[in-house]
């Protein structure tokens, strides 16, 4: 498992993530003893990445305290609630000027850029043309012009995937996230390739809630299926197990569940003539809820997310038990400190992986017996793109209603483009799923394997099970009196 990443930023931040999970289940977790743990992952003759083994282990030493779960910078004010941010000693080599002038340029007689820019911003120098950002307004004008394609327009890589513009930066050219318009979405975190982007983690009490011996649950999203070489779910949720929850059960039960509820309330939508979004991905709602409260209020789904639907099933059956989410998902570490949560924690596959590799469990040489009980495959499917309104069109298609007309919003930029047309009264379908990582959950940003190797695996798995429909599912796994309402306390 240790080689399943090719970002070395990832790695760095595994290998920190493994010694947490060590130091956690053999004792009490001791910062200097991580943080000198951090210091010789470089030493002083192999510097592996930055400038030198200093700033690397700044970076480390600011990965370390995300890692248990504080703030990377150690003078920022706690608030949990933001759980991207950025270490700053991490944040310096990306260009800080978006036009650049390249090698490329022959100093022509043409001199197409001086001409195409409106602000005497452009000029020849003794080698090449020369821009005074003093005046640049950075509209593009002078690369466009150049015959040679010798300017450049670059933007860095995590203000560009962030859809909703929550990313600037200060003075020094340091990224910085506005907390008012993050969703929580990761993509900026996926995108940056100097891993200066992280989220906070919840190992440490994960395992101390393992260590006490309290009763505790492990949900798994739908994605899980498909990261693990050579393993198929049974075996991932065995290994789970393995590390000291009472019973790992799948997420993909309570999106039957949401399946069905949501195709209700798709029907209440159509007669009153308003398209329905879904509620599955929290960095959907959360765009929805920032930058769209209009259509957050008049079209967004009441029901609960899958994890949250068969936590509260499990909740209300088992009070005293907790229940730890594991996904790939940054957004869902926000969706569980919400008012109405039954979650307690909430872990990525990266996390869980670091788990049980600290503990020495390999979920490939697991034994298992195939499970009794399963929910169907359109519960695992809401994991892919197109899958959620996929299920809802068979709870109505069981109901003998429809067909629907859907949508399916792949990726964070394609969700706001179709908000948008609803926004402006042009969005012509019934429902609007949404979905802000590009292919769905399966390509969530803590996924530990590419997203077409996952999908093939799980559609290979899946082929085995048999074709129960969710109402048949739901007749195993009943979800009577549960509260499917996101809108209500429990």
């Amino acid at each position: 498992m240790a080689n399943m990443f090719s970002h070395e930023g990832r790695i760095f931040k595994f290998d920190v993530l493994v010694e947490l999970a060590r130091q956690a289940y053999e004792g009490e977790v001791e910062e200097a003893k991580i943080q000198g743990f951090a210091r010789n992952l470089v030493r002083m003759d192999t510097p592996r990445v930055r400038c030198c083994v200093y700033k690397e282990r700044e970076v480390l030493r600011q990965r370390v305290r995300l890692a248990m779960g504080k703030m990377a910078s150690d003078t920022a004010e706690y608030n949990p609630r933001q759980i991207v941010q950025v270490i700053d000693a991490a944040c310096d080599g990306c260009t800080i000027k978006k036009i650049r002038v390249t090698d490329n340029c022959r100093k022509c007689m043409a001199k197409a850029c001086v001409a195409a820019c409106k602000f005497d911003a452009m000029h020849i120098g003794t080698m090449r043309s020369e821009i005074d950002y003093s005046k640049c307004k950075e509209c593009g004008a002078c690369a466009k012009a150049c015959p040679y394609n010798a300017i450049v327009v670059t933007e860095r890589p995590c203000y560009s995937h962030c859809p909703v513009q929550a990313i600037s930066w200060d003075e020094n050219g340091i990224a910085v996230i506005d907390e008012e318009k993050c969703i929580n979405c990761g993509q900026c975190e996926g995108a940056c390739p100097f891993g200066a982007i992280e989220d906070i983690s919840w190992v440490v009490p994960v395992v101390q809630l393992l260590k006490m011996g309290t009763p505790a649950y492990a949900v798994v999203a739908p994605s899980i299926q498909g990261q693990f070489d050579n393993t198929t779910l049974p075996q991932i949720m065995k290994a789970i197990e393995m590390l000291g929850f009472e019973k790992c059960i799948e997420v993909a039960i309570g999106a039957d569940a949401v399946a069905e509820t949501e195709y209700r309330e798709l029907k209440e939508h159509k007669a009153e003539g308003k398209p329905l979004t879904t509620s599955c991905c929290p960095a959907f709602v959360n765009m929805l809820k920032i930058h769209f409260p209009k259509q957050y209020a008049e079209n967004k789904s009441h029901t609960v997310t899958p994890m949250m639907a068969i936590a509260r099933k499990l909740k209300k059956e088992h009070p005293d038990h907790g229940v730890v989410f594991i996904g790939p998902c940054l957004a869902k570490k926000q969706e569980a400190m919400q008012q109405s949560t039954a979650v307690d924690y909430v872990l990525t596959f990266e996390e869980i992986a670091a788990l049980l590799i600290a503990r020495g469990i390999n979920p490939a040489e697991v034994q298992v017996d195939d499970p009794e009980l399963y929910p169907s495959n359109y519960g695992r499917t809401f994991a892919q793109s197109g899958g959620v309104a996929a299920a809802v069109a068979q709870a109505a298609k069981e109901h003998g209603d429809g067909p629907y007309t859907m949508v399916q919003a792949d990726g964070a930029f394609e969700c706001k483009k179709q908000l948008t047309l609803m926004r402006a009264g042009r969005f012509r379908e019934d429902i609007l799923e949404g979905m802000c990582c590009i292919g769905g959950c399966i390509a969530g940003p803590a996924s530990i394997s590419d997203t077409p190797t996952v999908k093939a695996r799980m559609t290979k798995e899946n082929m085995k099970t048999d074709k129960k429909t969710i109402g048949q599912s739901l007749e195993i796994f009943s979800f009577d009196g549960v509260d499917m309402d996101v809108t209500h306390n429990v």
